[in-house]
This record gives structure tokens, C-alpha cells and sequence, in this order.
């Protein structure tokens, strides 16, 4: 274990983005922080692809408002883009920013969509991240 990785270490590789990762990104406009997106696009080594994909991506990048529709059809919808225990990285605004979505409406949404989520991190000065993956285990008991 290399010492200065782990210290140089930026925001997207702590949230689990790699090099070589396709990472489909859905709800871009131009409020998304683009230095996270900039970051994002530099660790995975290519260009984040866009909504219109039609292949199996290794990660979702998520970016909603409360005003965007219904969150737990995005995460259904986001979930059916990757394989199984990829990550989905929902990204929302910060309390008190337009378009905020209340931290019951994500646990509930991703509980709902059959996602685990952690806690939220903070992606800049807008946005907030909380990753969801769909938990193995729950995938194996229902084969």
C-alpha cells in the first residue's frame, strides 16, 4: 500500500470511481458542479457518457432536483443502466438550495428502488452525494 496514494487521493476515487470506468451520467444542466464532473472524468480516464448510452455502464452519476420528477423511478431507472453492486452516485442540492430533496425522500427512495445507501458527502458548494449500491446479498437470496 502506497502512502502516497492514499494521501493524494481525491473525492471521486474515495466514492469509488476507477480508472478505464464507463460512467453514465443522467440529469446534467448547467447548475452540476463541474469541477466534480472535470475530477470524475480525469480519474476514470474518459469522457463521462450521456443519457442516450445503450450499454451497461460501471457507474452512474445522478444528478437530481426535487423538482426533476419522481426520485425513486430515477434510481429504478439508474439501477437497470449497471450491473449488479455498481455505484450510483446520486448527487443533490444542498440544504437550503434550489431544488433541495429531503434526506427521508432519498433513504426512502433507495430503500424503495432496492439500493443501500451511505451518508451524504459534500461535492463542492451546491451539491451533495450519498452513494447507493444494490446490496449482493440481497440480489442472491431472491435467485
Amino acid at each position: 500500500m502506497s502512502a502516497t496514494a492514499d494521501h493524494a487521493e481525491s473525492l471521486a476515487a474515495r466514492l469509488g470511481f476507477q480508472s478505464e470506468q464507463v460512467v453514465q451520467e443522467i440529469g446534467y444542466d448547467e447548475d452540476v458542479d463541474q469541477e466534480f464532473r472535470d475530477e470524475v472524468e480525469e480519474l476514470i480516464g474518459n469522457d463521462l457518457v450521456d443519457e442516450d448510452y445503450d450499454d451497461v455502464a460501471d457507474a452512474v452519476l445522478l444528478w437530481f432536483r426535487n423538482e426533476d420528477g419522481d426520485l425513486t423511478d430515477a434510481l429504478v431507472d439508474a439501477a437497470e443502466l449497471v450491473d449488479e453492486a455498481a455505484l450510483i452516485l446520486l448527487l443533490t442540492p444542498k440544504t437550503g438550495r434550489a431544488g433541495y430533496v429531503e434526506a427521508s425522500d432519498i433513504s426512502e427512495a433507495a430503500e424503495t428502488a432496492g439500493l443501500s445507501q451511505t451518508r451524504p458527502v459534500s461535492v463542492g458548494k451546491e451539491w451533495a452525494a450519498s452513494k447507493l449500491v444494490t446490496p449482493k446479498a440481497a440480489k442472491s437470496k431472491q435467485r
